[in-house]
């Protein structure tokens, strides 16, 4: 079979693929089975195919049985058919004797024919597995190298895919499901080492190197390895059915037996070992060739997405953002005799307040709040709105700068003071730009505040005194005498965009140096070695989804400010990886938190926090502005695509037309774990949640006059490029 470059040829019952001659992949034993044995170990088996006939079609039909030693016998029938850009591989397996065994999956697989070190490849899986995933937490697959398997179920993956890139000739091979076709599950029991469910149709995607011995796990951690006769070729990629996780990093302690050991856990679904059931999955074989990782991401993402994306949601964006803007006023009140703000936290649906306490960016986003019902007020002739919005920042400004000239972060109004809470990088910026922001809006409006813009100076003034001579900033510093507390340079890129707002109100040519030498550093560093890790400030210093976004936001105005196309590069790249980080398919999910608006809608749009997890918010509704200005400057209609498929789609998590009970229509809980189909979370709300939606709802009103993505198209594309250099207006008062 001949595919673009490739060929797929069929030799001695088995799979090769090649180029120019050169062998890459190969599979000799295709027909693969793991089997859960009355001694519940899990072996493995292959066999090469029996019979390989070309049909008509030019497709290739491959069959053949596989006899395991106890006499339990599979019937596999597998077709392959070129189909544009894949190569798809329809699997049936069926169970035709059964001898003792308990319980069974299957396994399509290519070995790596060039290495069969784990890291001779740059790998991707998206929001679990980038690059050599150096910057992951130690319990996340890939992380290690020690391991036999490497694998995770697909509905842990924002798209179900694995691609592995061979670092010396840029030669990439993925696997990814074929259609968005999981079945819904009726949860019946929990999940163990290795469960058997005939409901279950989730596959798992990565890379093995088994040794020749089973691997089970006990509850307390020991590892049965016992020796069988099947030999492994070396590295493979792999799609397992049902699905694996594992083996799984973690390394943690049971201190409840006396056997103590550092150890790792591997959790496997099958189907029923029984005379008559079978299995039935496709799969999508892509090869190409990239230079660099970046583009096999972009590339290989996009291939996924094309196929599998879930259908847009239809929500009326006006009507949420008034709903959003009504509900922030009402929740906005004075607490002590100087603070002024929302709530930390309230329980769903009642809206039953379960914390109060202000953060200054972050979760908390209070100046923020305080800016957004600001110009709400104004724009709208809603008196109660814009006063409560002034109150928040006139708080901010007054009382929260500190003798270092950073300001505090975390006020509680039970102690009516700051909670020991370090200088956050990440959330010091998000405070100022909307403090900023308010001022700015303000002045154009004929309202001075110059204590507002004394607070951004006097906070500038401090990041131009602490940046290292690397152009760089740490991750956090000591409030007591601002020292550096956490020594990751990572978040550099965050406060770039303040630096050149202020800039373009003050024109002190300070700032604008002081946001390059960050820039520099960020694209010297964190872009090439895809360094988005540590935005988060309630985790670990590990790759996630918001480090991607600051970068976003900070590339896009240094070339917003210069122009200069290296920035647009570092925007792209930084685009391209945060966009994976987007439950961009769907699959069927029993809530399991009462009705919520998540019972009735799919999880997409939804995003993981953090690498490796299972679940995720909505915080990709931020980047709806972000993704359309860049498709605006690049003509990629991916990019407007993509701005519309997260504008919408977080929006299934909010109750947009108050149908669901909450105590105000447009909120929605702060994230959720569904990976195992079972929606299961806290069912609160958090301030972030809010803002994230009317940041760029009220962006993309005032640049491009519509709430919606379809209303912004409707503006002539001359008049759309000219509106889109935001910086030609943002201090023109």
């Amino acid at each position: 079979m001949k595919f673009f470059d490739y060929r797929l040829q069929f030799e001695n019952g088995g799979v090769e693929i090649s180029k120019g001659g050169k062998l890459l992949y190969y599979s000799r034993r295709p027909m693969y089975i793991f089997i859960k044995t009355a001694l519940t170990v899990i072996e493995y088996y292959d066999a090469p195919y029996e019979t390989v006939t070309e049909q008509a079609d030019g497709s290739v039909l491959a069959t053949g049985v596989l006899t395991t030693p106890t006499g339990s016998r599979f019937a596999f029938t597998d077709t392959y058919e070129v189909l544009e850009k894949d190569i798809k591989v329809s699997r049936k397996v069926e169970v035709i004797e059964v001898k003792d065994d308990l319980g069974f999956a299957s396994k399509l697989a290519f070995t790596l024919a060039a290495s069969d070190e784990i890291r001779d490849y740059d790998c991707f899986s998206p929001a679990n597995w980038y690059m050599d995933n150096r910057f992951a937490a130690p319990h996340v697959v890939g992380y290690e190298t020690d391991s036999e398997y490497y694998w995770k179920r697909e509905t842990c993956l924002t798209l179900p895919l694995f691609a592995a890139q061979n670092k010396a000739d840029g030669e990439t091979i993925m696997l990814s499901r074929w259609a968005a076709d999981v079945k819904p599950r009726d949860y019946k029991h929990g999940e163990s080492e290795h469960f058997v469910d005939p409901e279950y149709s989730v596959a798992s995607i990565g890379l093995s190197k088994p040794t020749q011995e089973t691997i089970s796990y006990l509850y307390y951690g020991f590892p049965v390895r016992k020796k069988i006769d099947t030999v492994a070729d070396g590295l493979s990629i792999d799609y397992v059915y049902p699905g694996t996780d594992g083996e799984i990093g973690g390394r943690r302690q049971n201190y409840n037996v006396d056997y103590m050991m550092r150890t790792k856990t591997i959790s496997r679904a099958l189907h029923p070992a029984k005379v008559g059931f079978s299995h039935e999955y496709a799969v999508s074989v892509k090869l190409d060739q990239y230079d660099g990782f970046y583009p096999m991401m972009r590339g290989s993402w996009r291939h996924v997405y094309d196929r599998v994306r879930d259908r847009l949601f239809e929500v009326n964006q006006e009507k949420q953002y008034h709903n959003c803007m009504e509900m922030l006023t009402k929740l906005t009140r004075q607490y002590d005799e100087v603070s002024w703000g929302v709530p930390f936290a309230a329980f769903l649906p009642s809206f039953d307040v379960a914390s109060v306490s202000f953060q200054f960016g972050f979760v908390g986003q209070q100046p923020g709040i305080g800016y957004q019902l600001i110009r709400y007020g104004k724009l709208h002739n809603n008196q109660e709105a814009f006063e409560k919005g002034m109150h928040i920042l006139d708080f901010w400004t007054s009382v929260s700068m500190t003798e270092h000239g950073a300001p505090n972060v975390c006020y509680n109004p039970a102690i009516s003071g700051f909670e020991p809470y370090p200088f956050w990088l990440r959330m010091i910026a998000d405070g100022m730009e909307n403090i900023l922001d308010g001022y700015v809006f303000l002045k154009k409006n004929g309202i001075e505040k110059p204590e507002w813009l004394d607070y951004c100076v006097k906070v500038a003034e401090w990041l131009v005194r602490i940046q290292n001579e690397d152009g760089s900033y740490y991750r956090a510093y000591n409030t007591s005498d601002g020292s550096m507390r956490m020594d990751s340079k990572a978040n550099t890129i965050s406060v770039v965009r303040f630096l050149i707002q202020l800039y373009l109100v003050t024109k002190d040519e300070c700032y604008r140096e002081t946001a390059l030498r960050a820039g520099e550093y960020a694209y010297a560093v964190t872009y090439p070695n895809m360094e988005y890790r540590g935005s988060t400030c309630d985790n670990a210093d590990i790759t996630d989804n918001e480090s991607g976004i600051y970068a976003m936001f900070g590339f896009l105005a240094l070339y917003d400010l210069t122009g200069e196309e290296k920035w647009m590069e570092a925007l792209l790249g930084a685009a391209d990886y945060t966009e994976t980080w987007t439950y961009s398919w769907a699959f069927p999910v029993k809530c399991a938190i009462g009705q919520t608006p998540l019972s009735k809608y799919t999880i997409s749009g939804q995003s993981p926090v953090t690498i490796g997890g299972g679940g995720g918010d909505m915080y990709m509704a931020a980047c709806a502005y972000i993704y359309y200005r860049l498709y605006v400057y690049t003509g990629d209609e991916h990019y407007r695509d993509y701005a519309e498929f997260i504008h919408n789609n977080t929006r299934q998590a909010n109750d947009v037309e108050g149908e669901f009970g909450y105590a105000y229509p447009a909120a929605s809980h702060e994230g959720c774990h569904f990976a195992n189909q079972t929606l299961m979370g806290l069912n609160h709300w958090l301030p972030w949640v809010t803002y994230v939606e009317i940041d760029p709802l009220s962006r993309l009103y005032d640049t491009f006059g519509a709430y919606d993505i379809a209303g912004c198209e409707k503006m002539p594309a001359e008049e759309r490029a000219k509106r889109n250099r935001i910086y030609d207006t943002f201090a023109q008062f």
